[in-house]
C-alpha cells in the first residue's frame, strides 16, 4: 500500500489535470457549442490546436458557420491554411457565397488563389466577383490624368480632338490571377482611340462618327491579357481642340526664319571682315605708292650725280609737277581736299 504523502501527490496531480480540462473546456465550450448548434461541428482538440497556433479560432468557426449555412462545404483545415498563408477567410467564403448565387463557376482553391493575389492591393476577391457580377464602369482617361482629363489627338488635317471614354468592365475571373490590371486597360483603350482618331482624315469625320472609335478599339481586342472583359466602350464627350498642324507649321517657319537671320547675319559678318580687309590692303598699297614716290627724290639726285640729268630735265620735270597740281586743283580733286 503506497503510504499517505504519494496518495496526496497523486490526488493533486488528478486535480490539477481536471482543473486544466476544465478551463479548456470552458474556454472554448461557446464556440463548440455555437459549431454544434450551426450543424458545422468543430471539436474541442480542433480548437486547442488553433489557439496553440496563434490563429483565431473564433474567426475560422464564424467564416465555417457562415459557409455551412450557405451550403458550401469547408473544413477547418482548408480555412486555417489560408489564413496562415496571408489570406482574407472572410472575403473568400463570402465571394463564394456571391458566386454561387450569381451562377458563376468558382471553387475554394481559385477563390484562394485570387484572395491571395490582391495581397497588398487595394481590391479583394470578395470586390472581384461583385465586379463579375455587376460590370464596373471606368473613366478613360482616369481624372487625374492629362491638363484637361481627356484623351488628346490629332486628326491627319492638323486639327486636335479631345475624347474621355467611359468603358464598362467585369472581373474575369479566370485570368484574375497573372492577368494585367485596370490601369493597362485604360492604357490600352486610351492608344486604341489615338490610333483610331490619328488615322481619321478629317477631324470631321470624328465628330461625325464617334462610333467608330468605339468600333475600332473594341476590334483590337484590348482586353487580352487582362483581368477583365470589356462589354462595351461609350464616348462620353468629344470636342475639338487647337489646330496643331497649322501651330506647328508656324513654329517651323519661325525657326526657319531665325536660322536664315543667323546665316544672313553670318555672311553679313563675313562681308564685313571681308570690308576691312580690303581696306587693310589699300592702306597698305598706298603705303607702298608713298614709300615709291619717296624713292623718286633719290632717284633725280643720284641721276645728277651720275650726269644722267641736267638742269633743263629737271625744270621741265618741275614745269609737269607745277601743271599736273594746277590742273588737279583745278578739278577740285587735290589730295587736300580728301
Amino acid at each position: 500500500m503506497l503510504p499517505e504523502p504519494v496518495w496526496i501527490f497523486i490526488y493533486g496531480v488528478v486535480v490539477i489535470v481536471l482543473l486544466i480540462v476544465f478551463l479548456i473546456v470552458a474556454k472554448f465550450f461557446n464556440l463548440w457549442l455555437r459549431a454544434m448548434i450551426a450543424n458545422a461541428p468543430v471539436s474541442i482538440t480542433t480548437l486547442l490546436a488553433m489557439w496553440l497556433r496563434g490563429v483565431p479560432n473564433a474567426l475560422i468557426v464564424d467564416t465555417r458557420i457562415t459557409a455551412a449555412k450557405a451550403g458550401i462545404p469547408i473544413n477547418t483545415d482548408q480555412l486555417e491554411a489560408h489564413f496562415l498563408a496571408g489570406g482574407e477567410v472572410t472575403h473568400v467564403v463570402l465571394s463564394l457565397i456571391a458566386a454561387e448565387k450569381a451562377g458563376i463557376p468558382l471553387d475554394f482553391n481559385r477563390a484562394c488563389a485570387i484572395d491571395l493575389a490582391c495581397k497588398g492591393t487595394t481590391k479583394t476577391v470578395l470586390e472581384a466577383v461583385r465586379t463579375s457580377i455587376n460590370p464596373k464602369v471606368i473613366d478613360c482617361p482616369h481624372p487625374n490624368m492629362g491638363r484637361s482629363g481627356k484623351i488628346e489627338a490629332v486628326a491627319k488635317d492638323g486639327i486636335s480632338i479631345r475624347v474621355l471614354a467611359r468603358v464598362t468592365v467585369r472581373t474575369n475571373l479566370d485570368r484574375f490571377v497573372g492577368g494585367a490590371t485596370e490601369e493597362t486597360v485604360i492604357a490600352r483603350v486610351g492608344e486604341g482611340i489615338v490610333t483610331c482618331i490619328g488615322s481619321s482624315m478629317s477631324y470631321k469625320d470624328v465628330l461625325e462618327n464617334p462610333d467608330n472609335i468605339s468600333k475600332l478599339v473594341l476590334h483590337k481586342g484590348v482586353d487580352a491579357g487582362t483581368a477583365f472583359e470589356i462589354l462595351s466602350i461609350d464616348i462620353a464627350d468629344i470636342d475639338v481642340g487647337e489646330n496643331v498642324g497649322a501651330k506647328l507649321q508656324t513654329e517651323q517657319a519661325e525657326a526657319d526664319k531665325k536660322i536664315a537671320q543667323a546665316n544672313a547675319e553670318m555672311r553679313r559678318a563675313a562681308a564685313v571682315a571681308l570690308e576691312q580687309e580690303m581696306s587693310a590692303r589699300t592702306q597698305e598699297m598706298r603705303a607702298r605708292v608713298v614709300e615709291a614716290e619717296a624713292q623718286v627724290p633719290l632717284a633725280i639726285a643720284e641721276a645728277f650725280r651720275n650726269g644722267q640729268l641736267g638742269v633743263m630735265d629737271y625744270a621741265k620735270y618741275k614745269n609737269v609737277l607745277a601743271d599736273t597740281d594746277m590742273r588737279t586743283k583745278i578739278a577740285g580733286d587735290s589730295p587736300s581736299a580728301k
